[in-house]
């Protein structure tokens, strides 16, 4: 259903250093980039596989973000969640619920949470047993 997502952070280049770091256990790297020159005022970059910027951040001229987001990336492994979150805290995220099982969502939702530089809460989830 979507294409892709995106949301306005305070701080672009912090942003992207923490996702960057986050998101590579996940095998989601930058994909792409745009400064303002192209844009017309929007400096960011898109997060994926190769080839596919799926999820964005970046800042436009006027932007304030809000916080209070949340965001799921899936997860192949447990590994790659309990990898995210140390990541993610390494890069300066804040816990939000370290990696385990929440079965109140189902009997294998293996997910952690972290709060990102801008306040928003940033999910891993592995739904596979084991």
């Amino acid at each position: 259903m979507l294409d892709h997502l995106g949301f306005p952070v305070a701080d672009y280049r912090r942003s992207r250093s923490f996702y960057e770091r986050a998101l590579a256990p996940l095998d989601f790297g930058v994909v792409m980039e745009v400064d303002r020159e192209t844009t017309g005022g929007y400096e960011g970059c898109g997060f994926g596989p190769p080839g596919r910027p799926m999820f964005w951040v970046g800042k436009a001229d006027g932007d304030a973000p809000a916080g209070g987001l949340h965001i799921a990336f899936t997860a192949n492994t447990r590994a790659q969640v309990d990898a995210f979150y140390a990541e993610a805290i390494a890069a300066g995220g804040r816990d939000n619920g370290a990696p385990g099982v929440r079965a109140q969502y189902h009997p294998n939702y293996y997910g952690a949470f972290v709060i990102d530089p801008d306040g928003h809460n940033v999910e891993a989830v592995c739904h596979h047993p084991e």
